[in-house]
């Protein structure tokens, strides 16, 4: 069973497929920086950088060439940004990336693969009209799949991340289905669960030997800040008047998350492109005077610990915020195996 990942990123998605049994040929993205990261961490995945809107039929067709369609998973999991609950409705128009997942259709349709596997954030389903998802579905059932589709949250599938996505799953067999939340375990795995053994670190501070284990600098104003978070879910309503931001100060209870400190025994809330930001959403450490490192970003992901990244730290946060969480796409996978004509 084979498998492509038209918008592969860092590898989240490959990653999982693999683990779940798949043989993944190649993996699709617009980031050429992401090859030595990609191919380094899922040998025998070939990267290709290409810009999915310039993929001819054919030349998806060669990478499928010596593979039965009916033993394909073509999957795709298309920039989020267009449809996240950030962007109002006009933020559509005129982004290029709104568009991708038309082009994701078009291969389905040049392809015909044995299963299609679609991830996305809520967002993408409650878009107003034809949208492009009605679309997309609307192409699949007129190729005969059977679509089963809807909100996952990879917590319950032993991510330590509160992560709500929209995800589908479709076949040309007669059977379809999305996975059940994994109810062998009555306990939640935890932040605390996924980082508490890595050594402590200070702000702007890298390990010697762990891989991406470092954490982002913060300046003089904003460690004191930090230092004024209580440990363990503390956020910026328990600063002094003086450390307090102005664009705060008339809307004191709105947005606490930002410069808010992660809980031990609860799950992450869902890591972005700025998941190493103390600044950017609530990201900092339970206890240390910093926010998570890459390291730790990328295991509240469920990366393995020596998938390593090959990057500049604001590019890998980039990646890691936007990737498919490893177990998450594993439980996808294995569902994926288990409806495959």
């Amino acid at each position: 069973m084979k498998a492509i990942d038209l918008f592969c990123g860092a590898g989240g998605l490959t990653q999982g497929l693999r683990q779940a049994g798949w043989g993944v040929v190649a993996g699709l993205d617009v980031d050429a920086s992401v090859a030595e990261t990609y191919e380094r961490n899922n040998p025998g995945a070939r990267f290709i950088h290409a810009d999915l809107r310039k993929v001819a039929d054919d030349d998806i067709r060669a990478l499928a060439r010596h593979i039965s369609s009916s033993e394909l998973l073509l999957a795709g999991c298309a920039p989020c940004q267009p449809f996240s609950k950030q962007r109002g409705a006009r933020s559509l128009r005129g982004r290029k990336d709104a568009t991708l997942l038309n082009e994701f259709a078009r291969l389905v349709v040049a392809l015909r693969p044995g299963v299609v596997l679609m991830e996305n954030v809520p967002g993408i389903a409650s878009v107003p009209g034809f949208s492009s998802f009605r679309r997309f579905l609307k192409t699949l059932q007129d190729c005969g799949y059977a679509c089963e589709h809807g909100i996952l949250n990879a917590r319950d599938f032993g991510v330590p991340q509160h992560r709500r996505r929209y995800t589908l799953l479709a076949t040309r067999g007669s059977l379809a289905g999305l996975p059940s939340p994994d109810v062998s375990t009555s306990v939640e795995a935890t932040v605390r669960d996924a980082i508490a053994d890595y050594p402590p670190l200070s702000a702007g501070e890298a390990h010697a030997y762990i891989p991406n284990h470092c954490a982002a600098g913060l300046s003089e104003q904003n460690l004191e800040r930090m230092r004024a978070t209580p440990v363990n879910g503390g956020s910026r309503r328990n600063w002094p008047e003086h450390l307090q931001l102005h664009c705060h100060q008339a809307m004191r209870y709105g947005f606490s998350d930002t410069y808010g400190r992660m809980w031990w025994d609860r799950v992450a809330p869902t890591l972005t492109s700025r998941c190493n930001s103390f600044s950017n959403g609530r990201f900092g450490h339970p206890e240390q005077d910093r926010a998570i490192s890459l390291r730790e970003a990328a295991t509240l992901q469920t990366f393995p610990e020596d998938y390593e990244f090959f990057a500049p730290k604001n590019k890998i946060a980039q990646w890691i915020g936007n990737a498919v969480p490893v177990l998450f796409a594993k439980a996808l996978g294995e569902e994926a195996m288990r409806i495959s004509p």
